[in-house]
This record gives structure tokens, C-alpha cells and sequence, in this order.
């Protein structure tokens, strides 16, 4: 299956409650600034609509299981935390590329046919179309997870003219186990299956603008792009397999690095460290605001100087989070 684990097959119109969970999530404000969850919702919440002349909807999962334990990282309180996903190659352009050489390949078996794929590209609300597509099931964690994956893989869909028997959808396996819920520093969710992505740390450290609210700051720990607690914690896991894609396994300069070594790049060293990297897409200004929130948390009076060097920086956020982080190793 030109490398992803595995595979599973939908119709477009196979998540009817998927409208108006979305509808309910962005009334309640759950979206924070990510004002483009409420913009082009039909799309979003009918997949049919998207593309009306789409027959089939083929969901792929593509591993990327971490060689070591995240949560181990964040006892490092003088070392930043990165997020599995990001701690090399962006996995857009990886996804794509399969997608990509799959989809020509069925092109060639079905001469005449269209194809469309997506990675988190289009308003494809990829993880309810992989439960119905049988791949796994949006845990209380609302992540996918699947019993012989766990749920350390990223998602992939290809729509197309193309009528494909589809597969039974997969029920909900979670049973009593709140670990995932129990973990959260933040509690950003509310309830079972529910986010709240203004108290997500990883939304807070990868699409919010601005100052983080004074309460979540030392919530944040070391965590300076996104956050695997949640998906760490799950007992799944124990059937998690290896990742296949090399390109997937995490740069040595970004296992553990040190926080005053990123905490001083400018522009063009922080677009320069980070070139093929997810965290390039969110600049230097939120990255650097994100190590001063860790370097306050740190615990380590050394790095206090080096934070108050910021406390001028141009981005009101930058220093912000500066005179923010040097207080608190006062």
C-alpha cells in the first residue's frame, strides 16, 4: 500500500453526526482563533459536499511511532520538548507523496476515473471518515487510535469517482480507561470524547496568537511545540508498530534540546534550523515566546539572563513571555 499501514474505505456521505458536532464545538467557542474551522462548514461537516462527483472516500494511516518515551522529556526542565510528529521531516509532504504514487496507480486500474487527495490540506475532517472507514476510533482523547496501531500515525484521504465496496465502520474500544483524560495538564477536556482546544497545549503552542493566558503558562512545562501526553499515556500503544519512514525519526537536534540554544535565533536562524520542519510554519516570534514560557517554568536562576535580554524584543508576545519567564526565576 506504497508504504502506509494500513487502509480502510468510506462513502462520502458516511458521517451524518459529523455537522453538527462541528456546528456545536465552533458555537461554544471550543475553536479558539482558529477562525477557519468556522468558515466553509457545509464542506466540513458533509464530505459529499466537498466533491459531489466523489463515490468513495480511501483512508490511510501512516505510522510514525516514536523510538523513545515522550513523557520521560519532560522531566528535563532545562531542555525543551517537541512534539513526536515535528521532530523532523513535515509529514505533509511525506503523506502527500504516497498518496500521490497510490492514487496515480489506481488512476492506471481504472482508466477514466478522478482522484483527490488531501493531508490536512482541505476542509476533510479526516478523523471521523477514518472510524467510518474502519481504521480505528476517536478515543476520549478524540485522537484515532486503532488496536494494532495504537495512535502514533498520521491520516490520509484519497476521494474518487471510483464506486469501492466500502468497509464497516470500528466501534469504540476505550472501555473504563480515562488515562488519557487523567493526564491532561491543562484538563482541556471537558468530557469524555470532547476538546477544548483553548486549554490544548498543543493548540496553544502551535496556532494561538499572542500572550498565552498568565494561568496556563506554568502548564506548559517544558512543552515548546504541541504535546503527546494524551497520546502517550494510552494503553494501545503496547501494539504500536515501528515506523518504516526514516524521515519520521527524530533529529538528534531536536531530542531534548537546550533552551538557550533556541531561545536566541533570529528570523533567519530559526527559518534556517527548522527548513523541512512542521515547526517552520509557525516563525520565530510564537517558537521563541514558547521557549521563554519553558524557560520560566525551568527552575534554572542561570537562564534568567539570558531571558531578560528579550524583554525588548520587537513581538509585544516575545517580551512578554520575557519578562514573564524572568520573574519567575527571580
Amino acid at each position: 500500500m506504497a508504504g502506509f499501514a494500513k487502509m480502510g474505505i468510506c462513502r462520502p456521505d458516511a458521517i451524518p453526526q459529523a455537522a453538527d458536532r462541528l456546528a456545536e464545538f465552533v458555537a461554544d467557542g471550543r475553536h479558539g482563533q482558529m477562525g477557519w474551522m468556522a468558515e466553509r462548514m457545509p464542506w466540513r461537516g458533509d464530505p459529499a459536499a466537498l466533491w459531489p462527483e466523489a463515490k468513495s472516500v480511501i483512508m490511510l494511516a501512516e505510522v510514525y511511532t516514536p523510538d523513545d518515551d515522550p513523557l520521560a522529556a519532560l522531566e528535563r526542565h532545562d531542555r525543551a520538548t517537541i512534539s513526536v510528529y515535528a521532530r523532523n521531516r513535515d509529514y505533509h509532504d511525506l503523506v502527500k507523496k504516497r498518496l500521490k504514487r497510490l492514487g496515480r496507480w489506481l488512476l492506471d486500474q481504472a482508466p477514466g476515473h478522478a482522484i483527490k487527495v488531501f493531508v490536512d490540506t482541505a476542509p476533510v475532517m479526516e478523523k471521523p471518515l477514518a472510524q467510518a472507514a474502519g481504521l480505528g476510533w476517536q478515543g476520549k482523547h478524540t485522537n484515532l487510535l486503532a488496536r494494532d496501531l495504537g495512535n502514533w500515525f498520521f491520516l490520509g484521504a484519497i476521494f474518487t469517482t471510483i464506486d469501492l465496496p466500502p468497509d464497516p465502520p470500528e466501534a469504540e474500544h476505550c472501555g473504563s480507561c480515562t488515562a488519557c483524560l487523567d493526564i491532561c495538564p491543562t484538563k482541556a477536556f471537558p468530557a469524555p470524547f470532547q476538546l477544548d482546544a483553548r486549554r490544548c497545549i498543543s493548540y496553544l503552542t502551535i496556532e494561538h496568537t499572542g500572550p498565552v493566558a498568565p494561568d496556563l503558562r506554568p502548564l506548559l512545562g517544558n512543552r515548546i511545540y504541541g504535546c503527546d501526553d494524551c497520546l502517550a499515556i494510552c494503553p494501545w500503544n503496547k501494539f504500536a508498530t515501528a515506523a518504516t519512514e526514516l524521515r519520521y525519526g527524530a533529529r538528534p537536534d531536536l531530542i531534548s534540546p537546550r533552551l538557550e540554544h533556541l531561545v536566541t535565533l533570529d528570523d533567519a536562524g530559526f527559518r534556517e534550523r527548522f527548513a523541512g520542519s512542521p515547526i517552520k510554519r509557525i516563525g520565530r516570534d510564537r517558537f521563541v515566546r514558547n521557549v521563554l514560557y519553558a524557560i520560566g517554568n525551568s527552575g534554572e536562576k542561570r537562564l534568567a539572563d539570558v531571558a531578560q535580554t528579550l524583554v525588548t524584543d520587537p513581538d509585544e508576545a516575545v517580551a512578554d513571555a520575557a519578562a514573564w519567564a524572568w520573574e519567575r526565576l527571580q
